[in-house]
């Protein structure tokens, strides 16, 4: 049935515009077409007054006068219906967004393709004449567009087929003799074939970069993955290294515990033995104490003197010269030795503490971007830096929006300010350095000195004084998490002076000491 449908849509079709017959009509030769669609061929026929008929090319004399085809009207009507009752999915026609079949009539269909050479855009049914016709057939196609019309010369309203190297724009063959007259032109095609190779070679690179990046990035998650296994595994031997040690500790604890036990029930035993003893002397005294309160109540003299001597008599004392009262202190001694251990043990986790602690840090700069080489390279990292007024010594006078500082006599005229450095000739950055920057100082007719200093540093005496680099144009690159501060000479190429890695606690400050007088000092702005 579609078949069929389609043999009727061909055979009712205009060869002119590819479309269903519009007001049809049938020439002498029996061939029909839209009424303007032929109109339109012959009209261009006029001049030679030979009318011939665009399929068969039967030549007519005088022109046919065209009358509506009925036969045909009402088969193309017939035809419109049966298309309109299975009539293409919505998304067939072309929307707001999409590019529209120029030759369509009624509601357009998508264009399928468009032709850089008829500057149209067809569906797929007008586009068949470019692939049966030779001529069409050298058309350049491409995906629909809208920009079309964009390849049109707006002042000569051509096709822009040639390129002006000279203005880098298309331009149409007309614009070569004007405009651009002189110019270095070529086709547009042998351009684009140029910058085609150059792309071609742009994407090499991408894809190198792209490739390498990748390897850098798995590279990367490799050293995530060991730094977390090797933290791993550390946390998991420090655990156990502090259980042992706990359980050390715990052991010694209850060995402590245990000697002291084993003395107090010592001790205890020592002293009840002895009270047993005194309470028995105590028995005893009580008992002859008795006997002699007895005896001396005899009123009989004979009988008192006979058993005075048996009475009288007293056992030997206990010995008590053992007993030594120390309330609440017999095992201080054990007490201070236990503190004394506590103390040392404290001692050395603090120093070996600290020793862990340096460890995470070179960690942490194993981790760190790798330092640059190149001056390019430290550019990436330059900061706006300006100098402190109320820091800087008096003999000192700030211009250039702070950045600049020249040693002049007499004296400027700066108010009190506890910040200032009143023994060098020196002043402070106002702004704090943290994280990665990069600054130059340029100086002339001066021994200057370039430093980086904590904030707290003294304004006055010898721990006032700066550092002394020499190069008459430094760079000073620092990377304050990393804890590496380094001072180039600048030239032509960067020679290192001076490298320090350490750990830095606090915020640092970019210093400048002018060493004589009308010499002259400035932070440069680096691009």
């Amino acid at each position: 049935m579609e078949q069929k449908d389609q043999l009727d849509q061909e055979t009712i079709s205009c060869s002119i515009c590819l479309d269903l017959l519009n007001d049809p009509v049938t020439i002498p030769c029996g061939h029909s077409y839209c009424m303007s669609c032929i109109k339109g061929f012959w009209d261009g026929e006029d001049q030679r007054k030979i009318y011939s008929c665009p399929q068969c090319r039967e030549a007519f004399t005088p022109r046919p006068v065209l009358k509506k085809s009925t036969m045909f009207a009402a088969l193309v009507e017939q035809l419109k219906k049966t298309i309109l009752q299975a009539a293409p999915a919505d998304h067939c026609y072309a929307g707001p967004e999409d590019v529209a079949c120029d030759v369509c009539t009624g509601r357009k269909l998508k264009a399928f393709k468009s032709c850089l050479t008829c500057l149209m855009s067809y569906c797929e049914n007008h586009l068949q004449s470019h692939f049966e016709s030779n001529k069409l057939k050298k058309h350049k196609l491409v995906e629909p567009s809208k920009k079309l019309q964009e390849n049109i010369c707006s002042r000569h309203d051509e096709v822009m087929k040639i390129f002006c190297r000279t203005d880098k724009k298309c331009i149409c063959y007309l614009c070569t003799m004007d405009d651009h007259k002189g110019h270095d032109t070529v086709p547009a095609a042998a351009e684009r074939t140029d910058r085609q190779r150059e792309l071609e070679v742009s994407r090499l690179n991408i894809q190198q970069r792209i490739q390498d990046r990748e390897k850098d990035v798995m590279l990367l998650q490799q050293e995530v993955e060991a730094v977390s296994l090797s933290a791993d595994k550390a946390v998991e031997d420090s655990e156990k290294i502090f259980t042992q040690l706990i359980r050390f500790l715990q052991k010694r604890s209850s060995d402590v515990n245990q000697q002291i036990r084993s003395q107090q029930e010592t001790e205890v035993s020592r002293v009840k033995e002895l009270q047993e003893k005194l309470q028995q002397e105590i028995t005893e005294l009580k008992r002859k104490d008795a006997e002699l309160k007895q005896l001396s109540h005899t009123e009989d003299h004979n009988q008192f003197l006979h058993n005075y001597p048996s009475v009288s008599q007293l056992s030997e004392p206990t010995d008590s010269s053992s007993i030594n009262i120390r309330p609440l202190r017999y095992f201080e001694d054990v007490t201070a030795a236990v503190s004394k251990l506590r103390d040392k043990l404290q001692d050395i986790l603090r120093d070996k503490w600290t020793n862990i602690s340096l460890t995470g840090t070179e960690v942490d700069v194993l981790l760190s971007e790798p330092e640059p080489k190149t001056r390019a390279e430290f550019l990436k990292y330059s900061c706006e830096i300006t100098l402190d007024p109320n820091t800087a010594h008096e003999w000192l006078l700030l211009s250039e929006g702070n950045r600049k500082v020249e040693c002049m006599f007499p004296q400027q005229s700066y108010s009190s300010h506890t910040d200032r450095f009143t023994d060098k000739w020196q002043v402070l950055s106002r702004e704090s350095l943290t994280g990665r920057c990069y600054w130059e100082v340029e100086w002339s007719d001066a021994v200057l000195f370039v430093a980086v200093t904590y904030n707290n540093i003294s304004r006055a005496g010898n721990d006032s004084v700066f550092g002394r680099p020499l190069a008459s144009r430094v760079g000073v690159y620092l990377d304050h998490r990393a804890g590496i501060l380094s001072f180039y000479s600048v030239s032509e190429t960067m020679t290192l002076l001076h490298r320090v890695q350490t750990t830095f606690t606090q915020p640092l400050y970019a210093g400048l000491y002018v060493y004589n007088l009308l010499g002259t000092a400035e932070l440069c702005k680096v691009k």
